[in-house]
């Protein structure tokens, strides 16, 4: 399991800072935005990740962990677990590099994922949830070679994840609380690993939808939970269990888990496109959702926007529904 979380130790500051540097170039410097909303219980701004070139976070996490593989494990290609996002982020990397990526996806994946990862040169294997699953568990897929990259619990991921963190703070010193979409926890402990190390104090949450919230079970229990797993449009958050080499990092980074309904997350998705004229997925929305049901608290609060790769008739539809 190379580059795994060990115990609880947070990704060293320097690792991110260094990992800033190697994307230089690679990735986009996202914008914060405020939301457009007068009556927000806080005063709420968007991380737009929505905005890399690829429409999600992953890029950095990717593109971090594939510029420190060496050129010998890289020699064979790589291939990922992934709903969509990771995918694309190892197939834009693998594509700048010149190597074969595949990527493994739940049965479910979002077709406009798909289609991208297919655009990028990534070839896509569809396997069932309980399969998938099991590969991001294992860290390995049998009869699959090349060089695996973990979509959440690998510490050059998670360095490059926290960049995000260093951005927020350069931009908004200030900032009370941070939002962030739980999967795995990549993201969220990626980022919380620099703002730890940078502002100790400030609230530091996670988001799930209710038809998949592990993290918020696990944190109320002690200990992890698996829960029933109900799939929606929100298929970039969200899974069956938290990663057992992830929880002892979640429980001392993170300060809980905001959960929020479907048609919660729906109506962020909507709101963010009419108001502030973002493209957001259910997950890259569910922060949003959280904030404006005022579970973040008030003062300033920082939403990140992870994704928007959403199949356009499901946008078109949250966007015409009455």
């Amino acid at each position: 399991m190379a580059g795994a979380v060990q115990a609880s130790e947070p990704i060293p500051l320097a690792d991110i800072e260094a990992a800033r540097e190697r994307l230089h170039g690679i990735i986009t410097r996202t914008p914060l935005v405020r939301l457009n909303v007068d009556d927000a219980p806080a005063d709420i701004y968007l991380k737009l990740e929505n905005l890399q070139p690829i429409g999600s976070f992953k890029l950095r996490g990717a593109a971090n962990a594939m510029a420190l593989a060496t050129p010998e494990q890289l020699s064979g290609g790589v291939y990922t677990a992934s709903a969509g996002n990771m995918a694309q982020g190892v197939a834009w990397s693998a594509r700048r590099l010149g190597i074969p990526c595949t990527a493994i996806v739940p049965e479910h994946a979002p077709a406009t994922k798909l289609a991208a990862i297919e655009r990028l040169g990534g070839r896509v294997v569809k396997v069932p949830f309980d399969v998938w699953w099991q590969v991001i568990i294992s860290h390995e897929c049998e009869g699959m070679k090349g060089f695996f990259v973990h979509p959440v619990s690998d510490r050059a991921v998670m360095a490059g994840n926290g960049t995000i963190g260093l951005e927020i703070l350069d931009d908004l010193p200030d900032v009370d609380t941070v939002v962030i979409p739980y999967g795995g926890g990549g993201l969220s402990c990626g980022i919380a690993s620099a703002m730890r190390a940078r502002k100790p104090a400030m609230k530091i949450l996670a988001c799930e939808v209710d038809t998949a919230a592990p993290l918020a079970a696990s944190f109320a229990a002690g200990v992890p939970r698996t829960v029933e797993y109900v799939a929606s449009f929100i298929d970039g958050i969200g899974g069956k269990s938290v990663l057992a080499e992830m929880w002892p990092l979640a429980r001392n980074l993170l300060d809980g888990s905001l959960v929020t309904s479907v048609p919660e997350v729906a109506a962020a998705v909507k709101l963010l496109a009419e108001r502030n004229r973002v493209i957001a997925e259910g997950a890259g929305a569910a922060a949003v959702a959280a904030a404006m049901a005022g579970k973040a608290g008030h003062g300033k609060v920082v939403c990140i926007v992870s994704g928007g790769n959403i199949d356009a008739a499901k946008l078109c539809a949250i966007l015409t529904a009455e």
